[in-house]
């Protein structure tokens, strides 16, 4: 792994945040719900969508003790 190169998963991590951080400025601004709008016709599905949104920002805080991001 290069030298600020990250992890495939923390890589996701990242990109699943800024999906989060955009449909929450969304809902900020406009009151306009992107998940809700997309997959609101099944309910589990959009509470399985923020529950991956809540363990990626779980993720994003342990990347500090990511031995492969470490290098």
């Amino acid at each position: 792994m290069k030298k600020n190169e990250k992890c495939k998963m923390h890589c996701i991590t990242n990109h699943i945040l800024w999906l989060a951080g955009l449909n929450w400025g969304l809902v900020g601004l406009f009151d306009w719900n992107l998940i809700e709008v997309v997959f609101g016709a099944w309910p589990v599905v959009v509470k399985m969508i923020y529950i991956i949104m809540g363990l990626s920002a779980i993720m994003f805080c342990a990347e500090k003790k990511c031995k492969p991001c470490k290098v």
